[in-house]
């Protein structure tokens, strides 16, 4: 979806009555961390909508070397999980507009990030929402797989 797209799909999903969940990722290469973390979030509410960083600020944040996978691909794939609703992708540095323009009433993040430094914990909350945390599993992440695989191969040249 757009951002024009996903406001307007939020206030449907208000106008339903339902509870809208929030979460933003680069989600790379889909591994079973993001699976069991997204399904989790969705638990959290009636829908769930996750903010894909666009392949520019996925550049700012992991270096020249990342994305793997375009944004568009990123969000299609995404978008495919049964647990997920909507997909959107957002070029700024932080969701911060994407979850003011939404509103959603419950932000999710991984309990890696400290709680007083979750993006848009001021906007949910101010409008009585929750923030919820959610463990991360441990051993799985794009960062490790791509490690991995670049060990195998170094050593698979030898």
């Amino acid at each position: 979806m757009t951002h024009h797209e996903a406001v307007l799909w939020r206030a449907a999903q208000a106008r339903a009555g339902k509870r809208v969940v929030f979460t933003n990722g680069v989600f790379d290469i889909l591994h079973p961390g993001h699976v069991r973390y997204l399904a989790e979030a969705r638990r959290q509410g009636d829908v769930l909508v996750v903010a894909v960083n666009s392949d520019r600020s996925v550049r700012a944040i992991k270096g020249p070397g990342r994305p793997i996978h375009p944004e568009a691909e990123r969000a299609e794939v995404i978008t495919a999980l049964a647990c997920v609703d909507a997909a959107v992708v957002f070029d700024e540095d932080t969701p911060w507009v994407i979850i003011n323009a939404i509103q959603p009433d419950v932000l999710v993040k991984g309990a890696d990030w400290p709680a007083d430094q979750v993006v848009g914990r001021d906007i949910v909350e101010a409008r009585g929402g929750v923030v919820i945390r959610v463990p991360v599993e441990e051993g799985h992440s794009t960062t490790g797989i791509l490690e991995r695989t670049k060990a195998k191969h170094s050593s698979d040249q030898t």
